[in-house]
């Protein structure tokens, strides 16, 4: 007994724990909550951000509007990011608008000659 001296009594060995005991609620307040959709908002800004610039090299079919999607729900979410946000906006613009000059000059939507 001496080597668990600051256990509680229900998780020493050889002790049941109450059955009847209900175990603690775990309270979620309007910060946390909030603190969770800005760290949310933030992540969407930086992956909007990356995806336009890949898509500026590969797949700016997929990225580029990927982009735009995620800059826009970062910007409606307020994220701390901004300007992140607003890059990954205009690069995903750029990524659509460089898939349009690809699409015109050569008719189909691929790279190669």
């Amino acid at each position: 007994m001496a080597l668990f001296p600051l256990v509680a009594p229900a998780l020493r060995p050889g002790r049941r724990a109450d059955r009847g005991a209900r175990p603690a609620r775990a309270t979620v307040t309007k910060e946390a909550v909030d603190g969770a959709r800005a760290r949310d908002a933030d992540g969407l800004a930086v992956a909007s951000f990356v995806l336009g610039l890949l898509g500026l090299l590969v797949f700016n079919l997929l990225f580029g509007p990927a982009a735009v999607v995620m800059a826009v729900i970062a910007l409606a979410r307020s994220t701390e990011r901004r300007g992140r946000a607003l890059l990954g906006l205009a690069l995903g613009v750029a990524d659509l608008v460089v898939l349009a000059v690809v699409v015109t000059a050569h008719g189909v939507v691929a790279w190669g000659s």
